[in-house]
């Protein structure tokens, strides 16, 4: 079954409203593209991570990855595309929290495009993207397509339209995607942006879609 970008964040408000919060939904997803980017990578301990991360809860999904890989021993590095103070979500603000306590996650205000990293992940821009990207998140996005890392990109590639398939006026290209809870009916539609596509669930109940998918 394929749902829209709308009908996910009714679902998601649901099961939040039944106690099932939207922390655990997102430490469930980026648990879960953790467990998928393993099935991928041999020896994640000896590999290089950077985690660029967005202002939301997309990027919150990405920090809680940047959490487990530094527990798996990676060397991880995280950039977020603005100041902290800037945070949009509750959820994020408290991942990003943990991790500022973290000295094995090396912090940087923006990325240092002389470092060749071994995996990058794409925790920029969700699927309430609209309009064209702007910067920071156009240079981000090049620096990533032009990188010969392996790229996983949390949810849906930044710059791809979940709804429709469409892009904007730059899109991650992604080496493995793993989007949430159902496929949204757009991200499929190009297997040339998401490279393998994963659906995890990630413990949303099953009554939250009550009323919303028929």
């Amino acid at each position: 079954m394929e749902i829209t970008v709308k009908q996910m964040y009714d679902i998601e408000n649901a099961g939040h409203a039944m106690g099932f919060h939207k922390i655990l939904m997102m430490e469930n997803a980026g648990a879960a593209s953790v467990q998928r980017l393993l099935n991928h990578i041999e020896d994640i301990s000896s590999k290089t991570v950077l985690v660029v991360a967005g202002m939301g809860n997309n990027g919150g999904d990405g920090l809680v990855m940047a959490r487990h890989l530094a527990g798996y021993g990676a060397a991880v590095t995280l950039v977020l595309m603005g100041r902290s103070s800037e945070i949009k979500t509750v959820e994020c603000q408290q991942n990003y929290d943990i991790l500022s306590k973290m000295p094995s996650i090396e912090i940087l205000d923006k990325i240092d495009t002389t470092i060749q990293y071994d995996i990058i992940i794409d925790a920029m821009l969700g699927t309430g993207i609209t309009g064209d990207i702007r910067e920071p998140y156009n240079s981000a996005i090049s620096y990533i397509n032009d990188s010969e890392s392996f790229v996983l990109s949390v949810d849906v590639p930044s710059g791809l339209n979940p709804d429709t398939g469409n892009t904007c006026n730059t899109v991650t290209y992604a080496d493995v995607t793993v989007t949430f809870h159902k496929m949204k009916r757009g991200i499929h539609k190009r297997p040339d942006i998401t490279g393998t596509l994963y659906t995890e669930a990630i413990g949303i109940p099953p009554e939250a879609e009550e009323g919303i998918i028929q």
